[in-house]
């Protein structure tokens, strides 16, 4: 198995290009589900979630054509076909690698009339019950059976009719589920409460690209005109928003003056303030973001929201991030109850952090020292690579497929703006 072996304690300078988003990817791809015609998505991440996605979609009869890439490139185009739905059952043994899988369940159901997807997997960090997706196909006419594991979905006269839902709390993927269920009812559908993430606005986007009814996007009330059908288009994944924060978070760590390349300052307002707040400088340009240190960390107290809040995916990174600031940092969980599962293996590094509950309060700490440590999740993994990146000694982290999930060839982007990392095999 992979491991991830880093000599902290350099100064990162240069630039990193910012990937296409993996939380939007894995939102955009299903949308081929929806029509017969060729989608092609660019600027899409080389990430293990996205090739397990692709793989899902083969089996539900989607063919995908990926454009060669040349060395050293980031990012691909791939083109998607659903000429027919070979299948309307996404099985076990591909949804439990990934929880995003679910979201086959409201095009599929769309399109065919019928959908049966087995109950998620993911990361564990905590319960993440998809009840709120089901309730929305509800008040859109789905008729839902659990079954052995199994959520199968019915359109009664083979397709889904309008229908308003207020969800009672803000759900990002119920919002998707529900959004690419509505664009192919028979009437109009209203969501109340909706999720506002970027990733949400470039499904939206995607979706009008391809002859879908929208208003209201960009904000919590969305309006659906179903239409009769869908067409292909070519459309460009969104930046990832969480990759650049992290890499923000490096250069707070270890000094020194990093651009963004393709960063986009208005998808990450709340991490970019958290930043400038913590002493790091931020400068906008045409390009991108850069971010440069100042040679002292803050503290600081933040509390994880949804959209326009700060997101959850950036707290263990933050953390990391406070581990080395002058002070006592506090930071509430609010989204996950089990997110702080990094906590143990940032306190193998010499961390001083008190976690109950939800919260956990850091006490700034002089140094880290090198060790090897356990990722445990996607953004967890990032945690302990930034600690490492900063750290005295040697570091390796363990289970590194969980980054591998998440971050576009991480050693490679990182090496070249001056970070002593590399990628080591156990065999």
């Amino acid at each position: 198995m992979d491991s991830i072996w880093i000599k902290g304690g350099n100064a990162l300078n240069g630039t990193i290009p910012i990937s296409g988003a993996k939380n939007a990817a894995l939102t955009l791809l299903p949308c081929a589900l929806l029509t017969d015609e060729p989608l092609t998505l660019t600027n899409l991440p080389r990430l293990a979630d996205v090739d397990t996605f692709g793989h899902l979609l083969n089996q539900l009869g989607v063919s995908t054509r990926v454009e060669g890439v040349k060395p050293g490139q980031f990012g691909r185009s791939m083109t998607l076909q659903a000429t027919e739905i070979a299948s309307t059952v996404a099985p076990y043994d591909m949804v439990r690698r990934m929880r995003a899988s679910i979201l086959v369940l409201g095009p599929m159901l769309a399109r065919a009339g019928e959908s049966t997807v087995s109950l998620p997997g993911g990361c564990a960090i905590g319960d993440r019950p998809i009840d709120l997706h089901l309730q929305a196909l509800e008040c859109m006419g789905a008729e839902i059976e659990l079954a052995a594991g199994y959520v199968k979905a019915s359109a009664p006269k083979g397709r889904l009719s309008g229908g308003d839902f207020s969800f009672p709390v803000v759900s990002v993927g119920a919002t998707e589920n529900a959004l690419m269920a509505a664009v192919l009812t028979t009437g109009r559908t209203q969501l109340f409460n909706a999720a506002r993430e970027p990733e949400i606005v470039d499904l939206c986007n995607l979706l009008v690209a391809m002859g879908a009814k929208i208003e209201g996007i960009g904000s919590g009330h969305l309006i659906i005109d179903g239409v009769g059908a869908l067409h292909g288009c070519t459309y460009e994944v969104m930046p990832d928003r969480i990759e650049a924060g992290s890499y923000a978070c490096a250069i707070g760590m270890t000094g020194g003056s990093v651009d963004l390349l393709g960063a986009r300052a208005e998808d990450m307002r709340a991490t970019l303030n958290a930043l400038a707040q913590a002493g790091l400088m931020i400068e906008f340009h045409e390009r991108g973001i850069k971010v440069t240190s100042t040679g002292e960390l803050r503290p600081l107290a933040l509390s994880t929201a949804p959209f326009p809040g700060f997101a959850t995916d950036m707290q263990a990174q933050f953390m990391s991030m406070l581990t080395l600031a002058k002070g006592e940092s506090f930071l509430e969980e609010t989204i996950f109850e089990n997110r702080y599962m990094h906590v143990p293996e940032l306190r193998r590094m010499g961390a001083n952090i008190e976690t109950r509950g939800r919260s956990a309060l850091v006490h700034g700490v002089d140094k880290l020292t090198g060790a090897s440590v356990m990722a445990t999740d996607l953004r967890a993994s990032m945690s302990l690579v930034l600690a490492g990146l900063a750290a005295e000694g040697e570091t390796e982290v363990l289970r590194v497929y969980h980054l591998d999930r998440g971050y576009e060839r991480l050693e490679e982007k990182l090496s070249a703006v001056g970070a002593t990392i590399e990628r080591r095999s156990a065999g």
